[in-house]
């Protein structure tokens, strides 16, 4: 993590953007004191949307069920009962 000062960030901001999107964060500060953090976007959707899919292959692999005959619909009406 690297560490710079308000006018430095000012003055090299294409650098410090170039360097965030090589996945460094970068923190600003005024007068020593932390302001700001320039942290890389992350990718949210596609992580979730991996951890869905490694979910449903382990679902999958495993053969995990609710039970014979069962779904969740079912038990959601029953829970309601």
């Amino acid at each position: 993590m690297r560490t710079v000062g308000a006018y430095e960030a000012k003055t090299r901001f294409s650098e410090l953007l170039a360097e965030v999107a090589n996945g460094e964060t970068v923190v600003v500060t005024k007068h020593g004191v932390p302001v700001a953090h320039i942290v890389p976007v992350g990718k949210s959707f596609e992580d979730a949307a991996a951890a869905i899919e490694a979910w449903r292959r382990y679902r999958r692999e495993h053969n995990i069920t609710l039970g014979e005959g069962l779904t969740i619909r079912e038990l959601i009406a029953e829970g309601r009962e």
